[in-house]
Parts: structure tokens; C-alpha cells; sequence
């Protein structure tokens, strides 16, 4: 206590100051003769010892780690943490870069294969996994498997633009984001979105390679077309924010992708590598717009594409990936991204086509990226990478930073107190009533009325009005066909896409007799598709019914798809449900019936008859609603 000024308070104060200087000098003394003649410095009895070019590791002192837990995923990215420090400290240099190195698994491929990627997990000391097809209980139990048999828990990834069910059976699959772009209130796709959270953490999965943030204004895009949102750079930055944002307000790391944007190509980068030409103007008014407003909002996760983008890096067949002007230059310094920066597969011929495996995942280390997604081969590229850091292509000290960097994201996700998936309810988990009406919502407000001749719909039937149903593309009558005739009295046919000359003809004879014929358009499934795959012959019957002013038609697919039928603008009635799946069936029949309003707008230009922002409008104004209340 200081309150008194008495000399001999005084005395004894400046005794005691001098006594904690001597001891500050002795301490000091003791450290630097630590590190004098100390061969590993600090953590000598825990890490391993420092081979040549490799630099120790400054490990903060306690009074640096936050007192509260970090407030997003990228403020855990920049924050030290004591237990990213204590489980960094136990890594080798070798499974300090295993932990940059996400490997895919399959729960549907049998124990051979599931022994191949232990293997990989227990000698290698890998940092995660990507989930793809399989089933959601055989997955957890591997899951739980996995993650007791590795050293650090895996951050466990998934490709699930659509949810978990475009990946497993019995689960629930939401719409494509073309199907999203239509629809107007972005809260059902952040609603979307922390449902598509919520089953992740169910599954013990942590990232979420989602949104796709590519602005699609090439029709003919092989890759991306129906997983945008479209072609309007501010429709599809609103959409991926509120995709984004359901996913991270409720702990999952979401990633957009794919940087600096994949939407104006014809080339799939699984098959080759992409060239871009456009100005650096360009790019930055269009394709980045997304990804720089998705960085302002904190996105996690960033996953960089297979392109050559001359105007960015005009080195001969360099991809993307491994470019570091784009990598580092673009993404990390001009545009401030601090978030985990993945590769995407590293097993595509975008990057394959003209550097092996090894030297790809080296280089793409090098240009900047943070983690490698997909290898051919684990222990090539670990050997590589350090036959790279011997080169000094890469020093050790940035493989630390990154390794920590994996570390507060397994963290954040809250690995730091893993605990195994519980197997009990877990169909009932990943199915639950809620998603149902998720579903349902969506569906119902991207219904796309592109044509309503006459005033067709609400569908009318007297007494002696005779309604065909046609599914082109079936087996079997289609849920839409069911819908629609729980309210009319209707004769139902199928046909098959590729139907010949002979069964289009019998078919045509059949419908004579009709006053209306409603029609449903399917692909090849009930995932959207880019080529419907319809014969001559089928696809010459559908002109057939559009310009003779009876036919209802409906495209249970990519609305690019319109293209496929000359003649389709004549139809009386002319609706995109942009998907097959049984909710969209559900909501065009309620639609044609009269039941729900049109409310979609479309997406993208298709063609010089249906353009951007197309759509009629049949819901209700508000001052109609009004006066019915």
C-alpha cells in the first residue's frame, strides 16, 4: 500500500524496487542463455527438433490469448489460442502440412475402401475429410470411426450445395440455386440455410462447400448453369449472403466458390482447364462483385477455381489455383480476405491437364491457398511440398501459420471438445418437419409463369371439357400428374424422351380428342440438367403442342433448357418449376389449379423471348388483401 509519504515507506519501496530489477535481470539473463546455447528453443521437450530451414515457432505468452470466444470464424482465424498452441506444439513438420490436406471418403464403397482412408488418417496424420455419396448412418458410424483413429479431429467437409441429401440417401435435398434465384424473399434461403446448418452438425460435419457465388451469364456453361443463382451480380451476392449467413450464425463454415468466378465458361474445369479472357474491368464489375461482398460479410471459407485468367496471370496454362498474383495478390492482399482459402478438387484435369500430382498441391501452397482438397496421392504430395520448402519455394514458418490457422478452425467448429456422433434418431433428425415446409415454400414462391394466354389459369373445367395430362420423360403417372387430378377429371399419358416416330405418332392421335392438354417437361432426373436428351421426334411433338393453343406446359428443369423446343413461347401456358423434385410437382399443380399465386421472376436471360426478371405475377396486391380482411 502506497498511502502514506513517510521516508521510511519511502526507503523500503525503493528497497523493494530494487530487489524486483534484480530478479528481472537474473530472469533475463536465464533466457537469453536459454536461448544461447538451447538447440530447440522453448519447446524442446515437446516438439521435435528443427531441421534445417525450418524457423521456430513464436508461441504467445498467456496474457495474449482472448479472455472470450472469438465473435465470427475469421476473428478465430487471427486470434492465438491456447489450445491451437498446445496442439501445434505436438505436430512433426510432416503432419504439420497433413493438416493442410483434406481427403475425400465415401460411406457406400465397402470395408476395402474404408481400410484404404484409415490408413491415410492413422500414417499421415490428414486434417479432414470431404463426405460424398453414401448414407447418412453408415456415414456417421464411419465418421466416428475416423475420428477416433486420428491424432488431431478432422474437420469434416462436404460439397452439399442442395443440403446433405445431394449427397445421401434418405435426406432431405433442397433446391438447386437456380431454382432460388427465382424467388424474391432471401429469408426463406437463409431459413434454408441454417436447416442445411443444422443437419451438418447432426452429421458432425463442420464446412459446407456452399454457396456457389459464380455469376452464370454463359448459357452454354457445362459446369455451372443451375447451381447459380443467376445472372444478376446483385440478385446472386443478396442470395449467397443469406445462404452464407444461415449456415454461419449457426456454426457451420460456409465457402463460397468459385474464385474469381466460374459463370461465363464452356468448359467443365473436371475436364480441362478454362481460359478467361476478359478485362481486369470486367472481372471486377461482374465476377468478383460477389466474392468482394461476401468478404465484408465475414465469409469463412473461400474456394479457389481451375481457370487461366490471362488478364490476371498471363503464365502459359497456369491455373488459378496456382497462380499467386491471384492467389495472394487478388484474393488475400488487394480484396483483405483473412478467412481459410481451399483448393477445389485437386484431382481435376483444370489442374491436372499440365502439372502432376505432387508439384500441384507444392505450387498451389505456394500461390497462396491454405488447404488442398482431393489428392491424388497423400504421401506425393507431402513429399513434394518438402522437397519445396528445402528449395525455399516455401519456408516452414508459412506451413506453421497455415497448419494454426486449420487448427482455430477446428476450434471455432468446436473440435477443441469433440464429442462422437449419436447414432439414436438420426433418420428422424435429417428428416424433420420442418424441412418439409421449407421445401414446400420454396418450391411454391419460384413457380415462374412465363405464359397465361386467355387468362388459362386458374384451370377451368365444365362439364364436357375434356384435360389430357402428358409426362414427357416418365415411366410411370407423375406426382404432378396425381396433384392435378385430385381437383380435375383428367386422362393421363406418358411418354419416353426418346420416344420414335412411331409411339409420338400414337400418342398424337390420342390427344386429338382433348379441349386442354396439360403438359410436364422432365430431364433425364430429378437433378437439373443441361441437354433434356429429347429425340427428334419427342421434341417436334412439343412444338406441336405449343402452337396449338391447348397446351399447358410445364419445364420441370434448368429453364436454359426452353431452348430445346422450338416454338415453346406459343404455348397457352407456359411455367418453370426449374426441378423435378416432388415439392415442385406439388406446387405447379396447386399453381395451375388456382390454389397458390405466381410469384417467380427468372434468373437469367434464356432467350430473346424470355429475358431476365421475365415472370407474371399473380399473386394478390396488398390492398386486395385488405379489403377481404
Amino acid at each position: 500500500m502506497w498511502h502514506s509519504a513517510s521516508t521510511i515507506q519511502m526507503d523500503h519501496w525503493h528497497l523493494l524496487l530494487n530487489r524486483q530489477y534484480t530478479l528481472l535481470l537474473k530472469a533475463g539473463f536465464i533466457l537469453l542463455a536459454s536461448s544461447l546455447f538451447s538447440c530447440n528453443g522453448a519447446d524442446n521437450k515437446q516438439a521435435p527438433t528443427a531441421t534445417a530451414g525450418q524457423q521456430q515457432q513464436y508461441i504467445p505468452p498467456e496474457e495474449t490469448y482472448a479472455t472470450h470466444p472469438p465473435a465470427n470464424v475469421i476473428e478465430a482465424l487471427e486470434s492465438p489460442s491456447r489450445w491451437v498452441d498446445s496442439v501445434f506444439k505436438t505436430l512433426t513438420p510432416d503432419e504439420r502440412i497433413a493438416q493442410l490436406i483434406i481427403i475425400e471418403a465415401f460411406s457406400d464403397k465397402g470395408p476395402g475402401y474404408e481400410a484404404d482412408v484409415m490408413r491415410l488418417i492413422k500414417e499421415y496424420k490428414v486434417g479432414g475429410i470431404i463426405f460424398f455419396q453414401g448414407g447418412p448412418v453408415r456415414q456417421a458410424k464411419l465418421t466416428n470411426r475416423f475420428q477416433a483413429a486420428s491424432k488431431v479431429p478432422l474437420l469434416i467437409s462436404m460439397d452439399a450445395e442442395t443440403g446433405v441429401g445431394m449427397r445421401l440417401d434418405s435426406t432431405v435435398q433442397y433446391p438447386f440455386q437456380m431454382q432460388l434465384g427465382a424467388l424474391e424473399d432471401n429469408g426463406l434461403i437463409y431459413k434454408m440455410g441454417a436447416e442445411v446448418a443444422s443437419e451438418f452438425k447432426r452429421l458432425g460435419m463442420h464446412v459446407n462447400f456452399a454457396p456457389v457465388a459464380d455469376i452464370n451469364n454463359n448459357p452454354l456453361n457445362p459446369i455451372i448453369s443451375y447451381r447459380s443463382f443467376g445472372e444478376d451480380r446483385l440478385a446472386v451476392t443478396a442470395k449467397s449472403l443469406a445462404y452464407m449467413q444461415g449456415m454461419q450464425d449457426n456454426g457451420i463454415i460456409a465457402t463460397a466458390k468459385h474464385f474469381p468466378g466460374h459463370g461465363d465458361t464452356d468448359i467443365d474445369s473436371h475436364y480441362d482447364l478454362p481460359i478467361i479472357p476478359h478485362s481486369r474491368e470486367r472481372l471486377d464489375s461482374l465476377e468478383l462483385y460477389p466474392f468482394r461482398e461476401l468478404i465484408k460479410q465475414g465469409i469463412g471459407g473461400m474456394m479457389v477455381a481451375h481457370m487461366h485468367i490471362t488478364q490476371l496471370d498471363s503464365t502459359s496454362n497456369l491455373p488459378s489455383t496456382l497462380s499467386k498474383p491471384i492467389v495472394s495478390g487478388l484474393l488475400k492482399q488487394e480484396l483483405g480476405y483473412k478467412g481459410l482459402i481451399f483448393t477445389d478438387a485437386m484431382v481435376m484435369k483444370g489442374v491436372t491437364k499440365y502439372f502432376p500430382p505432387g508439384e500441384a498441391e507444392a505450387r498451389a501452397l505456394q500461390a497462396g491457398n491454405d488447404i488442398l482438397e482431393r489428392l491424388n496421392s497423400v504421401p506425393r504430395a507431402i513429399r513434394e511440398i518438402k522437397q519445396a520448402i528445402a528449395r525455399g519455394e516455401l519456408t516452414q514458418s508459412e506451413i506453421d501459420r497455415r497448419c494454426k490457422r486449420m487448427l482455430a478452425a477446428k476450434q471455432w467448429v468446436g473440435l477443441d471438445k469433440y464429442k462422437p456422433i449419436d447414432l439414436n434418431n438420426l433418420y428422424e433428425d435429417l428428416n424433420p418437419p420442418v424441412a418439409d415446409s421449407t421445401n414446400r415454400a420454396l418450391a411454391e414462391a419460384s413457380l415462374t409463369l412465363l405464359r397465361n394466354a386467355k387468362n388459362s389459369i386458374p384451370v377451368k373445367q365444365r362439364r364436357n371439357t375434356r384435360i389430357a395430362t402428358v409426362s414427357f420423360g416418365a415411366v410411370r403417372p407423375t406426382a404432378f400428374q396425381r396433384f392435378f387430378k385430385r381437383q380435375y377429371t383428367t386422362t393421363d399419358f406418358i411418354i419416353s424422351r426418346k420416344a420414335n416416330a412411331k409411339e409420338v405418332q400414337k400418342l398424337r392421335q390420342q390427344l386429338r380428342n382433348f379441349d386442354l392438354v396439360v403438359v410436364a417437361l422432365y430431364g433425364p432426373s430429378t437433378r437439373p440438367s443441361n441437354n433434356l436428351g429429347y429425340s427428334k421426334e419427342a421434341a417436334a411433338l412439343v412444338t406441336e403442342l405449343a402452337a396449338g393453343n391447348k397446351a399447358l406446359i410445364t419445364l420441370f428443369d434448368n429453364a436454359y433448357a426452353l431452348n430445346q423446343f422450338a416454338g415453346i413461347e406459343q404455348s397457352r401456358v407456359l411455367l418453370v418449376a426449374y426441378q423435378a423434385h416432388f415439392h415442385a410437382q406439388e406446387a405447379a399443380a396447386k399453381l395451375l389449379a388456382g390454389d397458390i399465386p405466381a410469384r417467380g421472376k427468372l434468373p437469367v436471360t434464356v432467350n430473346s423471348n424470355f429475358l431476365l426478371g421475365d415472370g407474371i405475377n399473380k399473386d394478390k396486391p396488398l390492398i386486395d388483401l385488405l379489403s377481404i380482411l
